[in-house]
């Protein structure tokens, strides 16, 4: 709601005239001690296992602290949440929550560690295996000690057996053992152990691999340490998988009480997967009923989790934007009681008046970006999760049922195999390039051309003629970005809708203008369709930044589109 000119300069002079105020001090204090309170309800939450409540904690305690700027607090909050939506499976928010928590780390410490240490576990668990050996390396150039380095060496290691890279796994874990910082650590030693077994394993070293992974288990029973004993039972299922079927029965079966026992799906999953190779009849049915069940059951759950979450964010700013108003409305009440008392001094104070005035319009179109940019994330998390569940989920699963049912000694399947595995990584790539950020500095023109390059295909050939002769330097980076998001949707849309085997994508500029002309061969669609395909959002896009967007479409007869993008 608009307010006048009187009314804001009635606004200053309260503040300036209030007999009862509060030293900032006594105010810092009272948000700090609120701050601390909501972080220990966090941290309950989080011991109980209760990650939602959790969470919501954490993100309040966060918001608190930033009135006090408690950097190293706010931190803490923000790696407790992306330890969280780990948790839960939600890695490409757990990266988001790290990357806010970025510009509050001031020098390399123990939070700078752990930010880079998760950064490497969630593109692990995304197998981006090069991504989270490079977090690994920087969380251990973080660590002030010895001690603290144990963790992310032994994650790289883990990362290095993935690949395959067998030999620097087994030096990165005899030489945490040597050293013998853990050996006051029964969890830590046994997971290093186990994972050196496994290693040695995978060498073909058999008889020192399977010693090593049963000490690792033996001490994990002796330590109580009933979760790691999971991994150490999934490894020696995995060892006895083509020699002992009984044994690799048996270790598996005691992974899925263990896993069911602390609700741990993903190894739930693991370990039916043996079950389901090493079994025959109606209980291999009956496991293989479970592992379909638990599956669709773990996407709706963790999709579930990436809503809430991201949910949790936006309504938390919403709300303190709220307060933030209901407080100023407030203050208009009290303040209409003194407007004739000050009436006489308004024209002494005309310059205070208007720096007032401007400091308020700023505040306002700053917090209204900041709800339009949560908003976008909220809608881009929701977006990525209903790519990842529509688009991967099912190709995913039927590769795992491939490998189980399907005999990989034959190159045939092996070939078979690895086309799956191509396609999947290629569809995580194109969903990880149309979310990720634009590039709007003298890169902007070859980025550009590349994003449109990635919808080439034997299917689809697209040609982009005339984006070099551009000046790019002379458009505004909003503009940028806005054409880079309209013409993905519209590659996108394509990709999807038209069926297109040649796509023209020209540029051309006056000076003044940019003009953009594409056209496909595809099946078109009826005009006044158009609109509610989906193409709203391009229009609403181009229309903010005052340019123009036409649609030219009939079925049977390709698809045009028209932009032009003032400079």
């Amino acid at each position: 709601m608009l307010r006048s000119p009187f009314f804001l300069f009635i606004i200053f002079l309260f503040f300036l005239s209030c007999k009862e105020k509060t030293t900032p001090s006594i105010k810092s204090k009272a948000a700090s001690n609120e701050a601390g309170i909501l972080r220990s309800k966090g941290i309950n939450h989080f011991q109980s296992k209760n990650f939602n409540s959790a969470f919501y904690y954490f993100n309040k305690s966060k918001i608190a602290f930033e009135s006090t700027k408690d950097s190293s607090n706010i931190v803490y909050n923000l790696i407790q949440m992306a330890n969280i939506q780990q948790i839960n499976g939600d890695y490409y928010g757990s990266k988001e929550t790290l990357t806010e928590a970025l510009p509050y780390v001031k020098t390399k410490d123990v939070y700078s560690a752990a930010i880079n240490n998760l950064f490497g576990i969630a593109d692990k668990e995304l197998s981006l295996y090069n991504d989270a050996i490079f977090y690994y390396k920087e969380a251990l150039k973080d660590c002030t000690d010895e001690a603290s380095k144990q963790s992310p060496l032994n994650n790289l290691a883990v990362v290095y057996i993935q690949q395959k890279k067998y030999d620097q796994a087994i030096l990165i874990l005899e030489s945490i053992l040597k050293k013998g910082l853990i050996d006051q650590e029964p969890s830590k030693k046994a997971r290093v152990l186990d994972n050196l077994g496994f290693v040695y394993f995978k060498k073909e070293l058999h008889e020192k691999g399977l010693f090593l992974m049963n000490e690792g288990l033996k001490l994990r029973n002796e330590d109580d340490d009933f979760y790691g004993s999971i991994e150490s039972n999934l490894h020696l299922a995995e060892f006895y998988s083509k020699t002992n079927s009984k044994k690799s029965n048996q270790y598996a079966q005691s992974a899925y009480e263990i896993a069911t026992k602390f609700n741990s799906v993903d190894e739930r999953l693991k370990a039916l997967s043996f079950l389901i190779s090493s079994e025959n009849g109606n209980k291999n049915a009956q496991y293989a009923q479970n592992y379909i069940a638990i599956n669709d059951s773990i996407i709706k759950v963790r999709n579930n989790f990436k809503n809430k979450f991201a949910r949790i964010k936006y309504d938390s700013k919403k709300e303190k934007d709220e307060n933030q108003k209901l407080r100023l409305e407030k203050a208009e009440n009290l303040l209409s009681l003194q407007e004739q008392k000050y009436q006489k001094v308004v024209a002494g104070i005309g310059v205070i008046f208007l720096i007032i005035v401007i400091v308020i319009l700023i505040r306002y179109y700053k917090n209204r970006s900041r709800i339009e940019k949560i908003k976008t994330a909220y809608d881009t998390e929701t977006r990525i999760a209903k790519d990842i569940h529509d688009e991967l989920a099912n190709d995913v699963f039927h590769a795992m049922t491939f490998t189980q049912t399907q005999p990989l000694t034959s190159e045939n399947t092996k070939e078979t195999l690895v086309q799956k595995l191509d396609n999947i990584y290629s569809r995580v790539r194109r969903i990880s390039q149309e979310n990720s950020t634009i590039d709007v500095t003298a890169n902007y023109a070859a980025n550009l051309k590349e994003m449109l390059s990635t919808y080439n295909s034997n299917i689809t050939n697209v040609i982009i003629n005339n984006i070099e002769k551009v000046n790019w330097e002379l458009v505004d980076n909003i503009k940028k970005v806005t054409l880079h998001r309209i013409l993905q949707e519209l590659m996108v849309n394509m990709k999807k809708h038209s069926q297109a085997s040649l796509v023209v994508v020209k540029f051309e500029s006056n000076g003044k203008t940019v003009f953009i002309d594409y056209t496909d061969n595809g099946k078109g669609c009826e005009k006044d369709k158009i609109i509610k395909n989906g193409l709203q959002n391009m229009e609403n896009r181009i229309l903010a930044i005052k340019g123009t967007i036409t649609f030219d479409s009939e079925p049977d007869k390709g698809f045009k589109v028209k932009i032009t993008l003032p400079k």
